[in-house]
């Protein structure tokens, strides 16, 4: 599994989220402390620019000499604008390389948030999609993410630059005022309490806003691949309506949370305003006495829109910091999550074999979701190496079941499953599903061209060895009349092909893959009936040498396997050659009778 960084799980639950990003930044704290550098060298330097217009206006206004106190240094008007313009230009250097550093980070952190979590979610076992949707998934991938990297990347680089300005400029206005400084310094303290209050009631909301857009994305993902049921049912409007009304609701909960952020930002706004404008009466009163020269008043006031605009960035990117707490949370919830199907602490190797020997030993299982139905009950069959076992019976027997439970995609509630005599919960999970090949009832095919979709069953593959198992799959024919042949596209989830085509790539990607244990659900079941019998030539020189489980409801499709085993209510109840299992006159020779014509 690809590394993801440690995280305690419930750290979410007694820091911040926003501390569980730390993993993904910690890599890049030279660039973090180079911005820091700049952020430093940016904010020192506005500082100095209100103090720079002080001594243009005591020199060009005033008595034409410059203060005792001037940073601008030179005996000429000229001079002094020279020096305001080069501590613009540092500015401006200062601003757009931390700009860009910082928005490195962001990208970067949250690339590699993005990656680390649909690592994590690949790994998880389908109990875990039992609870949570696609489309869920693919909104904190995608909205989430974005709203961190907002943070990560622009607003907490502005949010420190604001208190460097805040502070700064509180600092200057306490040396040109004591008095007014602890006056300012009393009121802003007071301006703290409701930016807290209001937000942890903003968190709340965002975090609620988020939840509603997952479930309207994950609405519209589940409908979408869903399209030919919903327009042959006739219910494009009725899934549009549902769409709306989910949209809806989002709406008015991320309305709520701007309502909340609106609120607070003007009362923010107004109460600096208004103690701006009383330290500027305050000034004012001081210049007319004489106490304060032109020049101080103008960088006493270019300090206090520093102070103002300061504080005002800082309650908006407060808001974005808690919408961005929010999404975190939502994804740490994903990277934290624990697959249901554990490795084992000291796993075995496999067997050295090129063949696979199955048991299953009295093996019960029943589905999360469902736990008191048990889909399996005391299940034993032993399947000898290169033997090819079909598996029929009813819907509900228990046949897919016994494909999930050797792939390990749930484990078993009691008894054990054997590969080669070995416990299959004692292999890794890569190792036990390298040797297992499956073409599915339903098969996927990938927005790819053929070759790729083909050669996922073996990534390595030379394209002679992916058109040899096209060939072997009665595929080759077919893909050759593609206007691209093996490189034609074949559209997101092989919309190009009809059903029989999709089955055979299927067929052709499980041949290619070369396992030794073959587990056939339905494969031939989309194919008409010239197809069925090439592809029933292919699959039976794939089935030659390995071992072969078969899902079948046609029971023609397995007159010619070694042995067929009967399933009902999650039970084996017959087992036997096709002769054999007729001449008994049990469930499988009632089932002949209706299918075969016997």
């Amino acid at each position: 599994m690809p590394s993801v960084p440690a995280i305690a799980p419930n750290s979410p639950r007694r820091l911040s989220p926003l501390k569980g990003l730390w993993p993904f930044l910690r890599p890049y704290r030279a660039r973090m402390a180079l911005a820091f550098v700049l952020l430093c060298l940016g904010s020192a330097t506005i500082l100095l620019v209100p103090l720079a217009f002080r001594d243009i206006v005591d020199f060009g206004f005033g008595a034409g000499t410059p203060t005792r106190s001037s940073i601008l240094g030179g005996s000429s008007l000229n001079g002094h604008f020279l020096a305001l313009f080069g501590l613009a230009s540092v500015w401006a250097a200062a601003v757009a390389a931390r700009y860009y550093t910082v928005s490195w980070i962001g990208e970067r952190a949250t690339a590699d948030l993005r990656s680390a979590v649909y690592a994590r979610v690949l790994y998880q076992s389908p109990q875990f999609f039992e609870s949570l949707q696609t489309g869920e998934v693919l909104s904190r991938l995608t909205g989430d993410t974005t709203l961190i990297q907002t943070v990560v990347g622009s607003s907490i680089s502005m949010g420190l630059r604001s208190a460097f300005q805040f502070v700064g400029g509180m600092v200057m206005l306490a040396v040109t005022s004591f008095q007014l400084f602890a006056l300012n310094l009393a009121l802003m303290a007071l301006l703290a309490l409701p930016i807290v209050a209001v937000g942890r009631k903003v968190r709340k909301l965002s975090r609620e806003s988020q939840d509603r857009i997952a479930d309207a994305s994950a609405l519209a993902g589940e409908v979408l691949n869903a399209m030919p049921t919903v327009q042959a049912y006739t219910q494009e409007a009725r899934e549009a309506s549902r769409f709306a009304e989910r949209s809806e609701t989002s709406f008015v909960t991320a309305i709520r949370r701007t309502r909340l952020r609106a609120a607070m930002t003007a009362l923010i706004i107004t109460a600096v305003m208004g103690t701006i404008i009383f330290v500027l009466w305050v000034g004012a009163r001081q210049v007319h006495a004489g106490t304060l020269s032109n020049g101080q008043l103008l960088s006493f006031v270019l300090y206090a829109a520093l102070v103002a605009g300061g504080v005002g960035t800082l309650s908006e990117v407060w808001g974005d910091v808690m919408r961005a707490s929010g999404a975190a949370e939502r994804l740490l919830e994903l990277l934290h999550a624990e697959s249901a199907i554990r490795e084992a602490p000291r796993p075995q190797s496999p067997v050295p074999s090129n063949e696979a020997v199955i048991a299953f030993e009295h093996v019960g299982f029943a589905y999360p979701a469902r736990p008191e139905v048990l889909a399996l009950d005391d299940i034993c069959l032993a399947v000898a190496a290169g033997e090819s076992v079909a598996l029929v019976g009813p819907s509900g027997a228990g046949k897919s079941s016994l494909f999930q439970l050797l792939l390990r995609y749930y484990d078993v509630s009691a008894g054990v499953i054997r590969i080669n005599g070995q416990d299959i919960r004692r292999l890794r999970l890569e190792d036990l599903r390298r040797e297992i090949a499956i073409v599915a009832q339903d098969p996927v095919i990938f927005s790819a061209n053929t070759l790729d979709n083909i050669r996922y069953g073996r990534p390595a593959a030379t394209d002679a060895e992916v058109i040899a198992a096209a060939r072997a799959a009665a595929a080759d024919e077919f893909i050759e009349r593609l206007p691209e042949g093996y490189r034609t596209f074949l559209g997101e989830r092989g919309t190009r092909l009809s059903g029989g085509q999709r089955q055979r790539i299927a067929i052709a990607r499980a041949i290619l893959k070369g396992a030794r244990l073959l587990l056939l659900d339905e494969a031939t079941s989309a194919l008409d009936a010239e197809s069925e019998v090439l592809v029933q030539q292919g699959l039976g020189a794939a089935m030659r040498g390995r071992t072969t489980l078969v899902i079948a409801h046609r029971l023609a499709t397995v007159q010619r396997v070694d042995r067929i085993v009967v399933m009902d209510r999650g039970r084996v109840i017959e087992t036997g050659t096709p002769e054999h299992l007729r001449q008994q006159g049990g469930l499988y020779a009632r089932l002949a009778a209706l299918q075969l014509d016997l």
